[in-house]
């Protein structure tokens, strides 16, 4: 192929890639009841349950960086990610297979306190850790992880079912995360600049768990099962509100407009932000990481979660012709664009979507 034909990644992006790369996938086993394009494929498991399989891929450089990321937290994110997957789907995870290539610069002790976070994370999680592979890399660590798990077939919350006047919902709150990797991004220049100085993380406990240790939201699909409530659409927090709820929108055929008063923001993310001169909307909106659950649900399921401390509306689904706004506090609707990461830019990284 002659150099003027060449299509840079950076250009297309990573999910202009996806795309690409998917474009021709066809499904011809009947037992495939829907492949790419979600957060986890779906398989027939018999006439009232499916399989449900993602894999995420984390590579070092890219999705993490070992100088303030301990190896144990590592191995115990890079299970939770994968099983966020599952719960975004509506489902519940069951195992977990572990895949890693490895640089002879790691010692033996450094993969068995990887592996003591993977533990970790099957053990809370009530997961199997059912296989995996090892090989060695010249580049430095990769960590990739296959989680299955089940769901009711009818209870499968996909990301294009949506329809226009539905709620949007939230869990949690957001930004955390993004606050957390700012904090330790800081300190890491710091220590390059004079390593004679110790890293200032006092008071940000909470923002450092939510980047170093996340949680799948596990507790919030057994909310919704004893609630009664099947949403409509549903994806995970991991590439900032407006990236999933472009996918929402975009998969559905519909628009959305969300509300910046209704944003669950914890304090600490709004001092923090606010020292760093960030707008703290802009962490939620384009932050990531945080892999709490976006979902949709129909008006009349309002009064079954109302009041729960877990859950937050903040929005509706519009006409696809509507677009999607945010509105703030002064009721100006400014229009969103999704400002996620970019895999393929430099220094872009952290987004964990799609099998």
């Amino acid at each position: 192929m002659s150099e003027n034909k060449k299509t840079s990644l950076e250009n297309i992006g990573e999910f202009g890639l996806i795309e690409r790369i998917t474009a021709k996938a066809t499904t011809n086993r009947s037992s495939t009841i829907y492949g790419v394009g979600d957060d986890a494929a779906v398989l027939r498991k018999n006439d009232k349950e499916v399989t449900l399989i993602s894999t995420d891929m984390l590579v070092e450089g890219v999705h993490f960086n070992l100088m303030y990321t301990p190896l144990k937290h590592l191995g115990y994110k890079s299970v939770v990610v994968n099983l966020s997957d599952i719960c975004a789907m509506n489902g519940v995870p069951e195992q977990v297979t572990v895949s890693i290539a490895v640089s002879s610069r790691f010692p033996k002790e450094a993969i068995e306190e990887l592996y003591e976070g993977v533990h970790k994370a099957c053990d809370i999680y009530n997961v199997d850790l059912v296989g995996g592979d090892t090989t060695s890399s010249l580049s430095g660590l990769t960590i990739s992880v296959t989680a299955v798990g089940s769901a009711l077939k009818d209870n499968v919350t996909y990301r294009n079912n949506g329809s226009e006047n539905e709620l949007l919902v939230v869990t949690g709150d957001l930004g955390a995360a993004y606050m957390g990797l700012q904090v330790l991004e800081r300190e890491k220049s710091v220590y390059k600049a004079n390593p004679k100085i110790q890293p200032d993380l006092d008071g940000y406990d909470y923002l450092l768990e939510r980047q170093l240790k996340p949680e799948a939201r596990k507790d919030v699909v057994e909310f919704l099962k004893d609630l009664k409530i099947v949403p409509t659409t549903m994806i995970d927090i991991s590439d900032g509100l407006a990236s999933e709820l472009f996918h929402l929108c975009t998969q559905s055929g519909v628009g959305a407009q969300v509300y910046d008063e209704k944003f669950p923001i914890d304090p600490k993310v709004s001092t923090t932000a606010l020292d760093f001169n960030v707008d703290p909307a802009t962490c939620v909106l384009n932050g990531g990481e945080d892999y709490e659950l976006l979902f949709s649900i129909k008006q009349e399921d309002f009064d079954k979660m109302k009041g729960n401390p877990h859950m937050t509306v903040i929005g509706h689904f519009t006409s696809k012709d509507s677009g999607i706004y945010m509105i703030d506090k002064q009721g100006a609707a400014i229009q969103l664009k999704a400002q996620g990461w970019n895999h393929f830019q430099e220094g872009g990284g952290d987004e964990k979507d799609d099998q």
